[in-house]
């Protein structure tokens, strides 16, 4: 059925239904599991009356962003090792989290995609956006979505 899984995780509650179910798949069907966590870099906004931090001071906030999501992906990798499921835990960092979802997909061969849907509608989600929209709409391999 799926030989590799893609699960997107950004370590929320129902992010880790999400992981949750994803590697009680992964162990059903044999699969690997591919863990992929989205970091965003640092904005570089120079508007009138903003206070730009120093290139170090962005250094550290990345970093600390990136040993969050290391974290988080730590566990994931726990969990799934636990269950008996081969896992490989990756960090990208983009600003776009549903294209850097679906070119990890690719990169890294999966056959499925699953991650959480916050379900916010109306306003907020005009406001917010979807990445899970767009990664419905934008991605070329089956999508599965928890919620």
């Amino acid at each position: 059925m799926y030989t590799r899984i893609l699960v997107a995780t950004d370590g929320s509650k129902l992010s880790k239904k999400a992981v949750d179910s994803a590697i009680q798949l992964a162990a059903l069907c044999g699969a690997e599991l591919i863990a992929l966590k989205v970091v965003p870099r640092y904005p570089q906004s120079y508007f009138e009356g903003s206070i730009p931090l120093s290139a170090d001071d962005v250094a550290r906030v990345e970093k600390q962003w990136a040993d969050d999501g290391q974290s988080v992906l730590d566990g994931v990798k726990k969990a799934a090792e636990s269950k008996g499921v081969k896992v490989k835990a990756v960090l990208a960092k983009s600003d776009v989290v549903s294209d850097a979802l679906i070119a990890g997909a690719k990169k890294h061969k999966a056959d499925i995609i699953v991650m959480a849907s916050h379900g916010r509608k109306g306003v907020k989600r005009l406001l917010l956006g979807s990445e899970t929209q767009q990664v419905l709409t934008h991605s070329e391999i089956p999508v599965l979505v928890l919620r």
